[in-house]
This record gives structure tokens, sequence and C-alpha cells, in this order.
């Protein structure tokens, strides 16, 4: 008996069968498109800032120092070290973001330092949540911010390289995890660079330097327990920067960094200006970071946080270290002592026809008090003959 076969499908059924897939495919993802689900995920780009940043048309940049907000979870998070008629219990994170919010409004900087410890990581749940929420009012007045990390920041669900990334992917950051080309110890540690302002000749030249690096958390040194510290790795790529950018222009430049080099202890001892209330927590390792900037020449002034309840600015070697005063009402501070925050305004020289090079960088704080109050105003560096 001959063996019986399966009939064979006709070609317009076998084309059928593999098309309508295909078809079924194509029209659900129509479905979507045309009826999408409001609870989904919709991926965005980020709101970008054109860059470079660059001097405004009266010849002036404005940066506004952030140092210590310590940032949690929000209105869960209560304060610390604030006196009852600051607020007492009621006092949360939303005193922080209040802050934030009057001192742009007040000053409309051109740029926001954020200089670490910008989340206190044993009080935020959500590491990713508690720097939007920190990070929000930059964003909603769509200020330019860049970012560096503290000894804190890391303590709560992200690493210190996935915190960069994170922040250097917010909307209107200028922040980057690392500089290309160069292998470094840390995260966090770039340049930026401010050009000339529009109809000036050195629209496409950078006038005013800010070099941003990574001072680390927390270190164990032949088993003793200390604060992290500027490696040389560092130091190299910060002096390659700088030489490579002097060849352009003599600019003068700044410098941001969380943790303070041992050297400024020594201030005590100096006509500094501010309030220096407590010790300098730095490392017990000095790295060279006071040598090799004063041989580099061209940075002005260093903005430090850290320390709380210091707000000082001293001079090392002809360089101003300049702390920024805590910030936030999560972090330790002292009944009575406003928290604070730092400008910083550098001006342009006017030439005959458009602005020229830079000719001031002065700084003042500004206290989160009933009027906003403005202190300790000085000139940090005026352009003589030289550089």
């Amino acid at each position: 008996m001959a063996p019986s076969h399966a009939p064979r499908p006709a070609p317009a059924a076998a084309l059928a069968s593999l098309l309508l897939p295909c078809l079924l495919a194509l029209l659900l993802r129509l479905a979507a498109v045309l009826n999408p689900d409001p609870d989904a995920a919709v991926p965005r780009v980020k709101a970008a800032v054109p860059l470079p940043l660059r001097f405004r048309h009266d010849g002036a940049f404005k940066i506004l120092q952030v140092a210590d907000m310590h940032f949690g979870n929000g209105a869960a998070t209560r304060c610390r070290d604030v006196a009852p008629d600051g607020g007492g219990a009621r006092c949360s994170d939303l005193n922080t973001t209040r802050f934030l919010r009057r001192v742009i409004e007040a000053e409309r900087p051109d740029l926001i330092a954020f200089t670490g410890d910008n989340i206190f990581g044993g009080s935020a749940t959500d590491a990713a949540e508690s720097l939007l929420r920190a990070i929000s009012p930059a964003m909603e007045y769509k200020v330019p911010w860049a970012a560096i990390l503290g000894n804190h920041d890391q303590e709560s669900t992200m690493t210190r390289e996935e915190l960069m990334t994170f922040m250097s992917l917010m909307d209107y950051s200028v922040s980057q995890v690392n500089p290309p080309g160069f292998l470094v110890h840390g995260f966090g540690n770039y340049h930026i660079g401010i050009h000339g302002p529009f109809g000036s000749e050195f629209v496409n030249t950078s006038l005013f330097n800010l070099y941003f690096l990574d001072s680390g958390d927390r270190e164990v040194v032949n088993g003793v327990k200390t604060y992290g510290w500027i490696r040389e790795s560092q130091l190299d790529w910060l002096r390659a920067t700088s030489l490579e950018l002097q060849k352009t222009m003599l600019a003068p430049a700044l410098a941001f960094f969380h943790i303070p080099i041992p050297e400024v202890r020594g201030l005590w001892y100096s006509s500094f200006k501010g309030q220096y209330q407590e010790g300098v927590a730095c490392s017990s390792v000095n790295s060279g970071v006071l040598g090799t900037l004063v041989s580099m020449g061209d940075v002005k002034a260093v903005f430090l946080g850290h320390d709380h309840l210091n707000d000082f600015c001293g001079n090392l070697n002809g360089i101003w270290f300049c702390y920024g005063g805590g910030f936030g009402y999560h972090a330790y501070g002292r009944p009575h002592w406003p928290r604070r925050a730092r400008v910083i305004y550098t001006e342009l020289k006017k030439g005959k026809k458009s602005w020229m090079e830079v000719e001031s960088i002065q700084t003042w704080k500004l206290l989160d008090d009933e009027k906003l109050s403005k202190i300790d105003e000085q000139v940090l560096w005026r352009r003589s003959t030289t550089l």
C-alpha cells in the first residue's frame, strides 16, 4: 500500500501564513501610536543648554555655588540644627528647595555649581529621586548647572560613577563624568570654558576656565580612616589641560572640589574674610594640589564645601580658597546661623568696540534670612599687566 502524504498548502495560503504575523505586528504598533498607553514609559531627550557657555551681553558671568545640600526624601526629611523660630518640626528638605529658588530668582546666575554632598546618602531612599528633587529648581528655571561629588552622595543606591553619569544626563546639566582621552581617578573631573559674548572678537575663545575635580570620599591609610584626596592622575590631567588652554589665551580660571586640602588649616593664622568656626576636615594625605595650582598660574580661586560652619576666604600662595558655607537644611549647621550660598561674579574689560578679556572676579554670600542678606563682598582678583 502506497504511503499517504499530507496535502501541500497552496502558494497563496503559504504566503498568507508568512505575512499574517507581520501584518498583526504592524497593526499592533499602529494601534499603540494612535492610542498610546498613558501609563507607558516614554523616552525623552535631555533638555540641553546652548554650548559653549558664554559671557552675557553686558560683559558679566555669574556663578552660584551651592555647597552641601544634603538632600534626603523631601518633605519627609527633617532639618538639623535649626532654631524653633526657624521652622522647628515643620522644617524639611523643602526649606532647602525654597532657599535655592530664592537665590536663583534674586541673582539670576548664568551657572550653578553644586560642590558635593548634594544628597545625603544615609537619608535618601532612592538616590536618583533625591537628586531630581534636589536639583529641580535649577531645571525649572532652565539654568545651566555643573556638579561634583562629596563624601556622602554615594551612600544611597548609586555608585559614584552612576551618580555622575545620571547627573550628566539631567536637564540643563553641563556636568561630565570624566575628560575624554584621559584615564583619571574618580568621577567628575572636567573643564568648562566660558567664551566671549556674541559680537565680541572672543566669541570663539574661552576667556574664563572652570576646573571641576573629584576629591573622593573616605579612605584608609596605614590602617587609619581619613578623607579622600585628589590623585596624581587628576593633577596630570589638570596640568595638561591648563597648558593647552594657555596656548590660546592667558585666561584666569577657578577650581571647584569638595574636600579641602591640608594647607587650608593654616588659614586660621591669616587674615581670612568670613567665619572659621570648625576644624578643617581634610585628608591626612597631601598630594601636592596647592603646588600644582601655583605652578599652573591660571587658577585664581578654589571653591570648597564639606565643612558647613566655615564660609571664609583665605589666600594661600596667591590663590584664594573659599568655602561655600552650609546650604542645605538637612545638613548639620548651627541654630541662628543662617544657611548660605556663595556668588562668584566675573566681569570683562570694555574695549573701544567690544568686550575684551576678564577684568575682575568678585564674590559675596547670601543668607537665607528674611532679607536674603548679602555679606562679605570682596574682590578675589583684578587684572594687572600680567595674568
